[in-house]
């Protein structure tokens, strides 16, 4: 099993519905009575209720006015029952496993966006940069309702996002709902093969080193490392003021690599911990690679898109002092997806399985992470109606927050540098310049 913190397109039960899905259709009944007949059952209707489902299965079989297949009747039983959980677990079958193991080893053909399912529509939770979803100005919150003609309601994820592959520059034609539009928004983008360049970087002014993390896939701390290293050969320890690490509109992805990410900024200390239901599923992660920044100044840039495994990162450096923030509050999304895969041929699952604390113990959950310093961007007039990420909060079916729970903020970058105030605030307060007197001054390595 592979913990993810987010999942890059969106137990006991599980198992036993697993056996089900398995079996030939016509053992399903003599599975749930056989689970019925069980006397040392718990003291609720669990069991006749799986008999009530082999009922109402018999019953389709028998009486639906067209001959049902008996694998997507399946299917749709297991997708329904996850995505009844959280708006993040959820059931792929053989393609949709494969497509994710695509999208994490960092290239696959498509759009290039992170999408999940809200209320039967699909919602952009971030356009990848430098991909045609990008450069066909989709945003963070845009809802997805009509591909190529045809109606996203009722479709699965799964299904959406088959749609909207195809062969490499051919295009696909979208219809999109945006918060304060008054009219559908007809966008037509054309398709690439996506190769996903999670980190990328470059000096600013001779003295500072600015690092972009768009996702964390298995390519994430390679490319971080090579990045530090070659700022450090272009800018001498004595010139390099500090790093910038932009986390903004950055949606997530693999969980250990949250973890090296974080590592390689700390030279010890916790990065965070998962904890499931019962107390011995508590989980510890540690740096555990040493600071290869030795000790340098660091901000780090997040907004409403920031989420999941940026928001582990961003938690981690803040937590231990190592790093001072500087945006909007993050998505808050807190919970860990561990995928289970279930055999040859019968896909996966993707189960929310723990929440993830950041090092002094702070659940994030439906929350998101403040920033030390909160930066507002001047939004274009065509863009005020959407500049917002909605967050987790917002999210139908969500996990509780532990407190009061925060929705919305912005989540808008300027395309041009020369306009990102947070970007230039964060330049600013590496070099000693800032006008905000309630500015915190940026954070170096401590011993922790």
């Amino acid at each position: 099993m592979r913990r993810i913190s987010h999942l890059l397109l969106g137990a006991v039960l599980g198992a036993g519905l697993t056996v089900l899905a398995i079996q030939p259709p016509t053992a399903l009944v003599a599975v749930a009575k056989a689970a019925v007949g069980n006397k040392a059952a718990v003291g609720n209707d669990t069991y006749s209720q799986l008999n009530l489902f082999g009922d109402v299965f018999e019953r389709i079989r028998a009486s639906y006015v067209e001959k049902p297949d008996d694998g997507k009747l399946i299917e749709a039983s297991i997708s329904g029952m996850l995505t009844s959980l959280d708006p993040h677990s959820r059931y792929m079958n053989e393609k949709a496993w494969r497509d994710m193991q695509e999208i994490t080893s960092g290239e696959f053909g498509g759009l290039g966006m992170e999408v999940t399912m809200e209320d039967g529509l699909v919602k952009v939770v971030a356009p990848m940069d430098d991909t045609p979803a990008a450069k066909a100005g989709i945003l963070s919150g845009d809802l997805i309702s009509s591909i190529d003609g045809n109606e996203v309601q009722g479709l699965t994820l799964e299904q959406a996002v088959k749609k909207m592959k195809g062969p490499i520059n051919t295009k696909t034609r979208l219809k999109i709902m945006r918060k304060g539009a008054e009219q559908l928004i007809e966008i037509s983008v054309a398709r690439e093969v996506i190769r996903v360049r999670p980190v990328r970087y470059h000096t600013r002014g001779g003295d500072i080193g600015y690092i972009r993390i768009t996702s964390f896939n298995e390519q994430t701390t390679d490319g971080l490392r090579k990045a530090i290293a070659d700022i450090s050969r272009q800018i001498p320890p004595e010139k390099l003021a500090g790093y910038v690490v932009d986390l903004r509109n950055n949606p997530g992805g693999l969980l250990d690599q949250a973890v090296s990410v974080s590592s390689a900024f700390m030279a010890r200390g916790e990065v965070v911990s998962t904890r499931g239901r019962a107390a011995e599923e508590t989980q510890r992660f540690t740096a555990r690679t040493g600071d290869l920044t030795k000790g340098k100044p660091l901000v780090v840039l997040i907004n409403g898109g920031s989420a999941s495994a940026a928001e582990i990162v961003a938690g981690a450096l803040h937590d231990h002092k190592r790093a001072t923030l500087i945006g909007t509050r993050s998505f808050g999304k807190g919970s860990v997806q561990t995928v289970i895969p279930l055999g040859p041929g019968k896909g996966a699952l993707a189960l929310t399985t723990a929440r993830y604390f950041t090092p002094s113990g702070r659940s994030i959950q439906a929350r998101g992470i403040v920033p030390d310093l909160e930066v507002l961007q001047d939004v274009p007039d065509e863009l005020k109606s959407r500049a917002d990420s909605m967050g987790e909060a917002s999210m139908r079916g969500h996990l509780s927050a532990d407190g009061a729970e925060q929705t919305g903020s912005q989540a808008y970058v300027p395309p041009e540098e020369k306009d990102d105030k947070a970007l230039g605030a964060a330049y600013n307060l590496l070099r000693g310049v800032t006008v905000n007197a309630d500015a915190p001054s940026p954070r170096k390595a401590i011993p922790n």
